[in-house]
């Protein structure tokens, strides 16, 4: 199955597209348009569609889709764009390939809330999800990589990515950027990885691993 990855220049002129700088739920919404076949009652999963705002003068929306994606669902003058296949890329990665990598995710865990066994399976409720931040986040995101086939090398850079969201209560996501150096160990686990996407909250602009040489 093909993928490819759309470097979206945003207009910050074009309302719309100012809105969704400052609104996730908003920018999730218009970049399903970008979705050639939306199926099922999980067209994001199923359309591969996995997306990170790169911040700056001038925002770059990097979105990965699991086909070429129809970029006329982009009102006219939200952005330039510029569309390749990563499909050469993925078939090239093998053990021991030194890459830099870049992802944007939402480093949480399940802590527990102190609510009783349940009656019938004597299991305890999972626990409410909390947000990880600092040593914790940087802990969650060793653990991530080495599970997807990644062996960190070096010093991992992060920090928190705000993401306001003026017109509704923000979700409880909250993003950390994380760059680094790292060998492949399993090119199968984390092609799998890129194409699914890693940890929780894909919809507001997490979970997309991008890579390049190192």
């Amino acid at each position: 199955m093909p993928v490819t990855l759309t470097r979206i220049t945003v207009n910050r002129g074009h309302p719309l597209a100012r809105a969704d700088l400052a609104n996730r739920p908003g920018l999730h919404k218009t970049l399903m348009r970008l979705l050639a076949r939306p199926t099922g009652p999980t067209p994001r999963k199923n359309g591969g569609l996995l997306f990170r705002l790169e911040p700056g003068l001038d925002p770059v929306l990097l979105v990965q889709t699991a086909d070429t994606p129809d970029l006329t669902g982009l009102p006219p003058g939200y952005g330039a764009t510029d569309t390749r296949d990563l499909t050469p890329m993925l078939t090239a990665l093998t053990p021991g390939l030194p890459v830099r990598y870049r992802i944007t995710a939402a480093p949480t865990c399940y802590r527990p809330t102190g609510a009783p066994p349940d009656p019938v399976t004597g299991r305890r409720p999972r626990g409410k999800v909390t947000t990880l931040q600092d040593a914790d986040a940087l802990a969650w995101w060793q653990r991530q990589a080495t599970t997807v086939g990644l062996h960190l090398t070096g010093s991992t850079e992060h920090c928190r990515r705000p993401f306001p969201s003026p017109k509704r209560p923000a979700p409880f996501y909250k993003l950390t950027q994380f760059d680094g150096t790292a060998t492949i160990t399993d090119p199968q686990a984390l092609v799998t990885a890129l194409r699914a996407g890693i940890g929780k909250g894909k919809a507001y602009g997490a979970g997309l691993l991008t890579l390049a040489p190192a």
